[in-house]
């Protein structure tokens, strides 16, 4: 893992995306302290993708037979929301 200070990034960011690029980590610091982690961009495979939609189609097919009714997204969020202001 490459390390940088954050002014030191800040100048070389090109070179900091390079490295992110080519599947390293880079750590960014203020002050000697860890901020940020910079790391490369993990591309999901078809096979995820398709583990991803079966156990969608399972959720799907267990809320059919129970009856729970149609989801609504707007009850969730509200429910998420809740206490938060």
């Amino acid at each position: 893992m490459h390390t940088f200070g954050a002014f030191e990034g800040k100048n070389n960011f090109g070179r900091l995306l390079d490295l992110a690029e080519a599947g390293e980590e880079v750590l960014i610091t203020r002050h000697g302290k860890p901020v940020a982690k910079l790391v490369p961009n993990q591309t999901i495979t078809a096979a995820q993708r398709e583990a991803a939609q079966a156990a969608a189609q399972r959720i799907r097919e267990r809320a059919a037979l129970r009856k729970t009714g149609p989801f609504n997204w707007e009850e969730w969020k509200a429910y998420r929301d809740e206490g938060r202001k």
